[in-house]
């Protein structure tokens, strides 16, 4: 069977002729890159975030050109328009490049140009590529450079998926950890310190653990907002606004922050906004820190669940799905491995933009792409880890009150509680002896004839071991 013959237009770049599908709208510089970096396509294209940026930052900074006459207003607006459908992501399937590339993301930029420059174009009626009467550098690129729209889109695309995906995500699982800890309140069970027993708390208790630990992760993350709305744009190349004017990189920060409903502001040291990426290190910080606390979460529900018979068993898990090919009846804590395999991704992630962030040499930092993908993949997958784990676990967890209650009862630990009335060494050997035995505290406590029954039942009392004392003991 013979294949369709693809159809192509000639387009021009400072090396000369190429051939571009006649149906795309990126240009020369795109079709290179596409072809020079062939590397584990389409599952490592830029993130769609990055694009939706690139059509903001485009738009706004061809509004400023227009407000401050360094372009004709007909182009500018028309330039307006292409942006528009790029930052809606209709044009999407127009960026076919990947994040393996230039380290400054110059190939990304000029994919944006190029589609933006064609798209205006073929609303004007002209022909695609022939880069008039709207030119992809002359015009849509005016200024900016790669350095400082990359690292505009950066910022822009981390501060978009924050506040629209995790963020959200990020309260509505504290939420209903809070819920659980309403709803587990009354409910004493055993404490562990080192994997052994220790002394008693409400499992309501243990989930408000859960919970602070979610409102401090949402609180870290949110701290790394006011660095992130810092723009580069203006600083051109390295730094020096080069080749822009006076009043450009203010005003573009003002219309950034009318587009998105976000309070962007110029960066005060554009030098340091090209050649650094330490804001989203931080913000990739928070994450790991995150990643570590929702692994532990996981974890703890997990181990709280295993059995149903021979485990821990104080935890009710639902079950959503069949857990075993070879085991009838199995069913497994899924929500707990996926998101436990997610935070190991994410820790790996941070690792990268570690990597990438240290290792950039003057200006840019030339690990853009791999910064700013591995920051987005973090947040993306975290965002829906935690809504997957809330719906189709969380929401649906219950407690085992028998087996939970059955554990309490055997832990030697509660001879704590005998501590301030016999002292720490002969409650010692209550524990000591009761084990042996194979007896309760209770029986212990009456045979070496340290307490009567009707004392060791008013002192050891689980549901009074749960908070301080009123007073001095």
């Amino acid at each position: 069977m013979s294949q369709r013959k693809l159809v192509t237009r000639c387009e021009t770049d400072a090396f000369g002729e190429i051939e571009v599908p006649s149906d795309r709208y990126w240009g020369a510089q795109t079709q290179r890159s596409l072809k020079n970096f062939d590397i584990n396509q389409p599952q490592d294209r830029m993130p769609a975030t990055v694009i939706r940026a690139y059509g903001l930052l485009k738009g706004a900074a061809a509004e400023v050109n227009v407000a401050h006459k360094a372009i004709d207003s007909h182009i500018g607006h028309v330039i307006m328009q292409a942006a528009a459908e790029v930052s809606s992501l209709a044009l999407v399937n127009h960026f076919p490049l990947v994040i393996w590339q230039t380290g400054s993301g110059t190939q990304t930029n000029m994919n944006a140009n190029e589609v933006i420059s064609n798209r205006a174009i073929e609303i004007l009626g002209g022909k695609l590529g022939s880069k008039s009467p709207v030119h992809p550098n002359d015009h849509v690129n005016l200024s900016g450079s790669s350095n400082d729209s990359f690292a505009t889109a950066m910022n822009v695309a981390t501060v978009l998926d924050l506040n629209e995906r995790l963020l959200p995500s990020l309260r509505d699982f504290g939420q209903a950890l809070e819920s659980k800890c309403h709803q587990f309140n009354n409910i004493i069970k055993i404490g562990r310190t080192h994997l052994q027993d220790a002394v008693p708390l409400s499992l309501g208790q243990e989930f408000s653990g859960f919970a602070a630990q979610i409102e401090k992760c949402t609180s870290r993350i949110e701290a790394t907002m006011p660095d992130l709305l810092e723009l580069a744009m203006g600083g051109t190349a390295v730094g020096t606004g080069l080749n822009t004017y006076e009043g450009f990189a203010e005003h573009f920060a003002e219309v950034m922050s009318r587009k998105t409903g976000l309070g962007f502001k110029t960066a005060p040291n554009k030098f340091e906004a090209i050649s650094a990426n330490d804001a989203i290190v931080s913000t990739s910080g928070a994450l790991n820190v995150l990643a570590c606390a929702l692994f532990k979460i996981a974890q703890e529900i997990r181990f709280e669940g295993s059995g149903p018979r021979c485990g821990l068993g104080e935890l009710k898990l639902p079950a959503n799905e069949p857990g075993s090919s070879f085991m009838p009846g199995k069913v497994n804590p899924t929500q707990c491995e996926a998101l436990t395999m997610i935070c190991a991704r994410v820790m790996g992630n941070h690792t990268a933009v570690t990597v990438g962030s240290m290792s950039g040499q003057f200006q840019p930092n030339a690990f853009k792409p791999l910064i700013i993908s591995s920051v987005l993949h973090s947040i993306r997958l975290v965002s829906d880890g935690m809504n997957s784990f809330r719906n189709n676990l969380l929401l649906g967890l219950e407690a085992d009150q028998a087996t939970i209650q059955a554990t309490l009862h055997k832990s030697l630990m509660l001879v704590t509680a005998l501590s301030p009335v016999i002292g720490y060494d002969s409650a010692s050997k209550v524990a000591k002896y009761a084990h042996e035995k194979g007896i309760t505290l209770r029986e212990s406590v009456i045979e070496l004839r340290m307490l009567s029954g009707e004392k060791f039942d008013e002192t050891v009392r689980p549901e009074a071991m749960v908070f301080p004392a009123k007073v001095a003991m």
